[in-house]
């Protein structure tokens, strides 16, 4: 059936405002089914975690289905899932855990192409170390991150490589599975930044050949919360610095403090409200805080239920690649048109992503004059630091970005390019 947009945009009220979003990579507007889920929590009677009155079992059970939602979004083990503040605290949290294994001889792998988080923890706890960093390098003509450029870097002492499944700034996706396969080969670890692409792509951690792999639910829908995944044995072998009394349990041990029950919840309405993107039927308005700690019928559709999650969120998301890939050529096409833009390069077939510059003009001034206009793209290096500086953009401002999400419409993508 058509990809229904119009349904979408209808659960996020803030596109009410008129604005033209295409600066979803650098966070997207919440649905509403995941703000009624946070307020429900607030809200409601929710104590912290115990089993001994049922305010605090329902924050157990909050977290619960907060870890079983991750599972059925990424194909991975509800036991392995670590929530945290953002995916950088996350970063920082498995490289520490890691590092003190590291011995002078031994190395670990990052990439030009990766958002920052996902380079510098390892930089610099290679540092601390003492540790070789080896760097991977995209094409600066193609924008592509090709396995041959891990080839002469991965050896028996690599420990980690780490690698981006979608580039913030191009959209470029690596091919992760074959990189993996060559890290593993040598019994190195394979840390992965799904923040990108968790919100355009179907994910399965396994799949791809992620030890670790992070995203971020404000990427998609969601609150602002982050979650990493690992076999739980993974976790096992991760150090972790804590206070005495809290759990040594995987994955409590790594969730320093009390959770928030607000957001966790947010985060299961947000895989909910996913699961449903390739759905007719209209949002369930009910919205009751239950024992089982979510919102009764929080955006799930009519006849959607009788399908696994799991199974939902595979087929809304290749509904959702689908959909943004023919939108995303539209725009790409009308950028091309216009000589003076300059489009970087970027392989097809990536996350619908890309960054420009307009001749003549620094790009935050190309983006204030289209923020003048309700439309929001963002300009810089978007964190993706070592890949501007290669390209000799950095300091320079950096580039415009553009990105479409499935909540984007031809008429704003037309409108974007009108206006340019």
């Amino acid at each position: 059936m058509p990809f229904d947009v119009a349904r979408i945009r209808q659960a996020h009220p803030a596109l009410a405002e008129g604005y033209a979003h295409f600066d979803g990579a650098a966070g997207t507007l919440v649905a509403e089914p995941v703000a009624r889920a946070v307020a429900g929590v607030l809200g409601g009677a929710v104590s912290n975690r115990t089993t001994a009155f049922a305010p605090g079992r329902r924050a157990l059970a909050i977290v619960d289905a907060a870890r079983a939602a991750a599972g059925d979004l990424l194909g991975a083990d509800p036991a392995g899932v670590v929530f945290g503040q953002s995916a950088t605290a996350l970063v920082y949290t498995v490289a520490r855990g890691l590092a003190g294994t590291w011995a002078p001889g031994d190395n670990v792998v990052v990439t030009r192409l990766d958002h920052d988080a996902n380079v510098r923890p390892w930089v610099q706890l290679a540092s601390a170390m003492g540790v070789e960093v080896r760097w991977a390098a995209f094409d600066p003509a193609t924008g592509a991150l090709p396995v041959a450029a891990f080839e002469p870097l991965v050896d028996a002492r690599t420990r980690v490589v780490a690698v981006t499944a979608a580039s913030n700034a191009i959209g470029t996706v690596p091919d992760v599975p074959a990189i993996a396969a060559l890290a593993h080969g040598f019994g190195a670890v394979v840390h992965v930044d799904g923040v990108h692409a968790t919100a355009h792509l179907p994910v399965d951690v396994a799949a791809l050949g992620a030890d670790y792999y992070v995203t971020s639910a404000y990427k998609w829908s969601g609150p602002h919360l982050a979650a990493c995944v690992a076999a739980p044995a993974q976790w096992e072998r991760t150090a972790m610095l804590k206070l005495l009394p809290s759990s040594d349990a995987v994955p409590e041990r790594f969730e320093l403090g009390t959770p928030s029950f607000e957001l966790l919840a947010g985060f299961t309405a947000a895989v909910d409200f996913l699961a449903t993107l390739d759905d007719a039927g209209t949002p369930d308005d009910t919205g009751t805080l239950n024992d089982a700690g979510t919102l009764d019928g929080a955006g799930v559709l009519d006849g959607a239920a009788s399908r696994p999650r799991r199974e939902r969120v595979l087929r809304s998301m290749a509904a959702v690649h689908s959909y943004e890939t023919r939108l995303f050529e539209r725009l790409l096409d009308g950028l091309r048109s216009m000589p003076a833009v300059r489009v970087l390069p970027a392989p097809a077939g990536g996350c619908p992503t890309v960054s420009f510059r307009v001749a003549g003009e620094d790009p935050a001034t190309t983006a204030a004059r289209l923020g003048d206009q309700g439309i929001c793209v963002f300009s810089g290096d978007y964190y993706a630091a070592e890949y501007f500086t290669a390209m000799g953009l950095r300091e320079t401002g950096g580039a415009v970005r553009a990105g479409i999400y499935h909540y984007t419409t031809a008429d704003e993508v037309d409108r974007l390019l009108a206006a340019l």
